[in-house]
């Protein structure tokens, strides 16, 4: 499974296969738009908590509905195959949506992994709730302060004007 961009049916087998092994499955979302350091940090430590992790990546149109007109500053192909390319991704799920409650109600991931800026509220992190609901266990992992695919952006506008 390792580094390979699969489509959602293809995840759900590959997850199923998983659970047969016994092996514990963590999940983790985002845009991952202009990947750097933070990224790397956060993707290792959830891997180093579990068997596989699986990355569910925010399409273009949904970063452009979550970020703004002038996002993702990369293409949701180009992001997934730089994604899968990390040794702590062993696959990459790309998803329509503006949140990934469908594809955790699909995949039912052991343990969710999110960044410490969200919280466990359902109303700021929703699929909290559906990993809730079949016993799989939430983590919010530490950021790394000052890495923000937001601040890089800003920092090269600001060095342009």
């Amino acid at each position: 499974m390792r580094g390979r961009v699969l489509g959602e049916a293809e995840a759900v087998r590959e997850r199923e296969r998983l659970r047969a092994e016994g092996k514990r499955v963590g999940f983790t979302n985002g845009c991952f738009d202009l990947l750097h350091v933070g990224h790397v940090r956060y993707l290792a430590e959830a891997r180093a908590l579990v068997d596989a992790l699986i990355v569910g990546l925010n399409a273009d149109e949904s970063v452009r509905e979550l970020k703004g007109p002038d996002r993702p500053v990369t293409p949701e192909d180009e992001r997934a195959e730089v994604l899968a390319a990390l040794r702590s991704v062993d696959c990459v799920v790309v998803f329509p949506d503006r949140t990934a409650e469908r594809l955790v109600a699909l995949l039912q991931p052991d343990v969710y992994f999110k960044g410490s800026d969200y919280s466990l509220d359902p109303d700021v992190l929703p699929e909290a709730r559906i990993v809730r609901s079949y016993g799989g266990e939430v983590r919010l992992m530490k950021l790394h302060p000052g890495r923000s695919t937001s601040e890089i952006v800003h920092r090269i506008r600001d060095r342009e004007r």
